[in-house]
């Protein structure tokens, strides 16, 4: 088996660099720059700020879980590094495009691999209007929040607010409302990957609302676009025995 170039990445835990000390002894460590592969040692927050910083790198990233959640991560062990990379399976993310306009006028742009999220920012609820494709949906939904979820972000916030998990390759998107007033039976809808989403924030001035994705916070915002950002690709080695879609399934049959 030819050995390739691993760099290895960890969280800041002392758990996970332990863990970093110990795999660069057995195996080497590449930079992430030049590795064929990059291996994350942490939880799932190490793991999306690893794909943010490497995604132009178009190569393969296998988590080992050294931190809590640990939803995107493989199981640790130290023992047989290079023939579980050899045997593992492949998953293609595609990442949510999002394009937010403030009440200043400036526009503002992120992609993210969880979720988009729109936000309240004050005691008050934030009124919104959701098109989708051009067509309204919803003219007022009266809320603390929405935000739309890819399969991979829905058993994160997106689950926490109720929302339904996704299985990987449904090509459907979550939209979810957070904490719905009015229409107070709403709990959202599943939307195909192709769809485009538009939020207009009603009263952006009186009722200040905030969009997130993953790690960029755009304030007082008053339209918010979300699509799949369909020509990037991230990919994510799992080992087959305990694969994303497994999880995903497990996640549904959980209390």
């Amino acid at each position: 088996m030819a050995k390739r170039k691993i760099a290895f990445i960890a969280a800041q835990s002392a758990t996970a660099r332990r863990a970093l000390t110990r795999l660069r002894a057995r195996y080497g460590g590449a930079s992430p720059d030049r590795a064929e592969v990059i291996v994350v040692l942490g939880g799932d927050g190490t793991m999306l700020e690893t794909l943010h910083r490497y995604a132009h790198r178009g190569v393969p990233i296998y988590g080992m879980n050294r931190g809590t959640v640990g939803f995107l991560m493989n199981q640790y062990r130290e023992a047989g590094l290079l023939e579980r990379l050899e045997a593992a399976e492949e998953v293609t993310l595609h990442p949510l495009h999002m394009e937010a306009r403030s009440v200043d006028g400036e526009r503002h742009e992120a992609w993210c691999i969880n979720e988009v999220a729109l936000l309240r920012e004050t005691r008050q609820a934030a009124k919104l209007r959701i098109k989708v494709d051009g067509k309204v949906r919803m003219t007022e939904l009266v809320c603390d929040g929405v935000l739309v979820a890819t399969p991979a972000g829905s058993t994160a916030y997106n689950l926490s607010a109720h929302g339904p998990i996704i299985p990987m390759g449904a090509e459907l998107l979550a939209m979810t409302p957070i904490s719905a007033f009015r229409p107070r039976s709403w709990r959202g809808a599943l939307l195909p990957a192709t769809a485009a989403v538009t939020i207009d924030v009603l009263e952006p001035r009186k009722r200040p609302v905030s969009a997130v994705a993953d790690y960029t916070e755009v304030r007082d915002v008053r339209q918010v676009r979300v699509h799949e950002k369909r020509e990037m690709a991230l990919t994510l080695l799992f080992d087959p025995e305990h694969n994303l879609e497994e999880r995903i399934l497990n996640e549904q049959f959980t209390s």
